[in-house]
Parts: C-alpha cells; sequence; structure tokens
C-alpha cells in the first residue's frame, strides 16, 4: 500500500517569501509569496509567460532564485538534501527519454532515491512500485513496452514513477496537456487517492476538468505575479485565466515561461532508468 508521512500541520511543504527569478536578465517572477500548506491541492492557473512553470522550477531547485526565500519541509532550498520527500511530473516530458523501457522499469527508476548506491532493489521497493502502478491503474500494462502506451498513459507513468518514490509533496507541470478525457479523469482518480492519503499537490493545469473536486486552493499568476490567491475558481471562470496569446509587457508573441536546461535532483534526463 502506497503511503505517505503524516503531514505536520505547523510546517507548509512549500513557502515562497518575496521570491524573484530572472532568466537571461529578463525578470520571470517577481517578489511571489506563496505558502502551499500540508494536506492542500492547490492548482497554479494563468496565461503563458505569467509565470507558473517558471515558479515550480524555483520550488523543485531546478532554476535559482535571485531574491527572496525558498523553503520546502521549512528548510530552504539552499539546504534541502531530503529529495524523496518530493515528487515532479515535469511538463510535455516523455516516460522513455529514448530508451526502450518497460512500464514497470520506468516506474522503478521513481525509487532511485531512496536506496543506496548499487544496493539491489528490496521488498519496500517492488511493494511501492506495484502499488504506485495500481494508484494511476497501469498494473495490467507494467511489461508493456512504455512506447506501446497513449500519451495519456505515459503521463500516468510519470505519475507513477513520482509517487514510487512516496513522495509527501507532489508538483505537477500541466500533466493534462494533450491528454484525452478518459486519461484527464484516471489522473484525477490517481491524485485523489493520493490526496486522501495525506499528500500535499502543486498542480499547474491549463484545464481543470475532473481535477476541479480536488482543489483546496487556486492561484492565478498574471505578469509573473501572483493576482489571485483563493477558494477554488470555477471551470468557468479558470478558463479565462489562460489564453495562449495573452502576454504581459514583458513577453512578446510566442514566448513562453520556460526555463533553460538546469541540473537538479530532478533532472529526469540523466539516464536514471
Amino acid at each position: 500500500m502506497l503511503v505517505t508521512s503524516p503531514p505536520s500541520p505547523d510546517v507548509a511543504p512549500v513557502t515562497l517569501e518575496q521570491v524573484s527569478v530572472a532568466i537571461g536578465g529578463r525578470p520571470v517572477l517577481r517578489d511571489v509569496d506563496l505558502a502551499v500548506r500540508a494536506g492542500e491541492m492547490v492548482t497554479l492557473l494563468g496565461p503563458n509567460g505569467s509565470g507558473k512553470s517558471t515558479l515550480v522550477r524555483a520550488v523543485t531547485g531546478l532554476l535559482p532564485h535571485t531574491r527572496g526565500v525558498v523553503r520546502l519541509f521549512g528548510t530552504p532550498i539552499e539546504e534541502f538534501g531530503d529529495w524523496s520527500r518530493l515528487g515532479f511530473v515535469p511538463q510535455r516530458s516523455t516516460a522513455t527519454g529514448g530508451v526502450p523501457a518497460t512500464v514497470r522499469e520506468v516506474v522503478a527508476s521513481g525509487r532511485v532515491g531512496r536506496r543506496r548506491l548499487l544496493r539491489p532493489t528490496s521488498a519496500a521497493d517492488r511493494r511501492a512500485v506495484e502499488s504506485a502502478l495500481e494508484v494511476v491503474g497501469l498494473t495490467d500494462r507494467a511489461s508493456y513496452g512504455v512506447s506501446q502506451l497513449s500519451g495519456g498513459q505515459q503521463q500516468r507513468v510519470l505519475i507513477a514513477r513520482a509517487l514510487a518514490s512516496e513522495p509527501d509533496l507532489l508538483v505537477l507541470d500541466e500533466p493534462t496537456a494533450g491528454v484525452d478525457l478518459p486519461n484527464q479523469q484516471a489522473l484525477a482518480d490517481a491524485l485523489g487517492r493520493l490526496k486522501a492519503r495525506g499528500a500535499t499537490i502543486l498542480l499547474v493545469a491549463h484545464e481543470i476538468g475532473p481535477m476541479m473536486s480536488l482543489v483546496d486552493r487556486t492561484v492565478v499568476m498574471r505578469d509573473g505575479r501572483v493576482a489571485y490567491d483563493g477558494p477554488p475558481l470555477t471551470q468557468e471562470v479558470a478558463s479565462h485565466t489562460h489564453h495562449d496569446h495573452d502576454h504581459g509587457p514583458d513577453h512578446g508573441p510566442g514566448s513562453h515561461d520556460h526555463a533553460p536546461h538546469v541540473a537538479s535532483p530532478f533532472d529526469w534526463d540523466r539516464g536514471a532508468h
């Protein structure tokens, strides 16, 4: 059974205090204050160029901040070392990385951070992998090659890989982008089960869809700042926060808030699987 550590109500898994981020000298985040409390599911919305993906990359250590303080579980990110407590599902990533692998092999790679170097797979590792597969509804596809799966199923493999580390905090960057409705529902079911077990979830989303009932709080980004932080927005209102051609004054046409490649504990392309 997949479990998470009991959340401490006194320590927010994510805290940003006056955080700014610049990419190539261009400000992307500007003095952002944000706290994600234990057990919450928070959706991060906003138009392209608003800073959503930059924010989650700052939270996961993929991108350094230029000002302010980022804390994970109360610890400044520069001093944080227990990365197995944080699971990350990146935006528009593939589950294979170009390497032929089965679904189970990819999900098992999520246990690497839990094992000592060269230590063989343990019974606990195997149980965590099987539980993660069950949570995302892919137990019957475990022996399939990942390349045989649909895009939506591959997204579920990436979520299972993140879940295999048994994280207390799960960060997802637009996991439903380009995913059909049945797979969106499967993703929602998986996140609902994880949330019920006490995990904290920070979700960047274009469309909320079937996940609407799970959301505790909505944060809307505009021009690198928090424009709204409060109760969940309805689907109709939320849909108006994301416009593909709505860019702030510092973002030209076609720009995105994608960070350049930076090595970090969540650089999934390092050949871990």
